[in-house]
């Protein structure tokens, strides 16, 4: 699960205060075809929920594979980066990031012509997973242990006008419903003497063009992109122009076609500048308003639009175009909570602000334990781990031992209690010696806590269907 949660807190508000990159001309837009100012708000409103998850893709993107001083910067376009290492307080492009498995990730432009990624033989004992992900947040597709095996394949994406046949060797065509996309990697590690051995992976995912797979000329270059420049402050002040600029590179679904028309009245969509300069005063108090209710509605459904189990809440928030069927507010709600999460089928992410009774975790305050009892770990085919974050910015927190979660690989290092369960101390300070290889380190504030069971298994005792299984993770208990 992975933009930063500063980029939406005051969006609403920041967003009277628009001034636009490009202006519209005054006449663009006759006054009488302005919406009045209720409709003008339930239009902002709606349309920030729709195109939350969309503005929040194209700023990891722009960070990762555009701005190369951004700090996060990755790889070009439809080139691959290889992380040999997992990640730590210091990356901070994306909101509650995986530190369990090394990534490599590729953004792809898919314009000019399909790209082929290609996967090594894979040991059966190591999980692997290969996630696609367009640019609606929508996930089209999975290679990796679950969905394909451990077997080398080529697979071949293409963007959402592509028509064509399948080459030789191609064992499956991906489809992405926007010219741009990203193609995510998970690799297990075992432990940090294990990382050579996850290297030796990497080396073996492969991402080339078409033409280039084919031995054929390359396809006439398409035209260069003025991409603009994204960070928390212009995020904020300018929502609805980043929407603007992406939408263009989103043929809209039958699903959108709504939305997109609501959204046209108030100048936002493919091809479109928004600005609020030539809007009278009211207009532009409502649409911010109608921002800052849509993100209330996204808190609220992360709260509550979940199942309630022990004090976690548990849910299935992320899947492709059919999963969502037009439900933008559970999509914003998934980006919100952790963008590029994985479907149920790979991951079930439990997570928690609160102990069962609903008073806030905070480490300044308390501290905490969470009880695993004696064969009641949770039950999965790869592995699951416990991660701490930040609550306020759901980020890794920087803390003495340089530990950021704990993981089923850890086990054989931890100490179990007389009964045979496992207790993890969280807290802010070290539970001492004799529990440290238990302890999970916690702000000096408000915590939130992310479980991760990769490839939950199926049969009983299972958290699947999630949020309705016959495995419950404990509550946490107050100390």
């Amino acid at each position: 699960m992975f933009t930063k949660r500063d980029l939406l807190r005051s969006a609403a508000l920041a967003a009277i205060t628009v001034t636009a990159a490009k202006a519209v001309p005054a006449n663009a837009q006759a006054k009488a075809e302005w919406p009045d100012i209720r409709e003008a708000k339930a239009i902002a409103e709606e349309g920030f929920i729709y195109g939350l998850p969309i503005v929040m893709n194209y700023a990891v993107m722009y960070e990762y594979s555009v701005d190369r001083n951004s700090g996060q910067f990755k790889a070009p376009f439809n080139q691959i980066n290889n992380e040999a290492r997992v990640f730590t307080y210091k990356d901070t492009a994306v909101i509650t990031p995986n530190s369990d498995t090394p990534y490599s990730l590729v953004w792809t432009d898919l314009r000019a012509e399909p790209i082929v990624f290609s996967v090594p033989v894979v040991e059966k004992t190591r999980y692997y997973s290969v996630m696609l992900c367009d640019g609606n947040t929508f996930n089209y597709g999975y290679v990796g242990s679950r969905a394909t095996g451990s077997e080398a394949g080529d697979y071949m994406v293409v963007g959402p006008d592509w028509k064509g046949a399948t080459p030789p060797g191609i064992k499956k065509v991906f489809q992405s419903s926007t010219q741009f996309s990203v193609i995510i990697y998970r690799t297990q590690l075992f432990d940090a003497a294990d990382m050579p051995n996850v290297e030796k992976v990497q080396a073996g995912y492969r991402v080339q063009p078409l033409s280039v797979y084919l031995k054929q000329p390359a396809p006439a270059a398409v035209p260069a992109i003025e991409f603009p420049k994204a960070n928390a402050e212009l995020v904020k002040k300018n929502f609805f122009e980043y929407l603007d600029f992406a939408l263009q590179f989103a043929p809209a679904g039958a699903e959108e076609t709504q939305i997109r028309a609501k959204l046209a009245r108030i100048g936002v969509g493919a091809g479109k500048t928004f600005d609020f300069k030539d809007l009278p005063l009211t207009h532009k108090i409502e649409i911010g308003l109608g921002m800052r209710d849509g993100e209330e509605k996204v808190e609220k459904y992360l709260a509550s639009g979940q199942k309630d189990v022990n004090g976690w809440k548990i849910g299935s928030l992320f899947g492709d175009r059919q999963f969502f069927s037009g439900d933008w507010l559970k999509r914003a709600a998934a980006a919100k909570g952790g963008i590029y999460g994985n479907d149920a089928v790979e991951a079930v992410y439990p997570l928690t602000r609160t102990v069962a009774d609903g008073e806030v975790l905070d480490g300044s305050k308390h501290s905490y334990t969470l009880t695993f009892a004696a064969g009641q770990l949770p039950p999965v085919n790869a592995f699951w781990s416990v991660t701490m974050y930040d609550g306020k910015t759901q980020l890794l927190i920087e803390n003495p031992i340089n530990r950021y979660l704990i993981n089923s690989p850890m086990l054989p290092g931890m100490k179990r209690n007389a009964d045979g369960s496992l207790t993890l101390y969280i807290q802010n300070k070290s539970p001492g010696a004799d529990k440290e290889a238990n302890w999970l380190p916690a702000p000096n504030g408000e915590i939130y806590l992310v479980m991760r069971l990769y490839w939950p298994r199926p049969e009983a005792p299972s958290v699947l269907p999630a949020g309705e299984g016959t495995w419950q993770p404990p509550g946490i208990k107050r100390v």
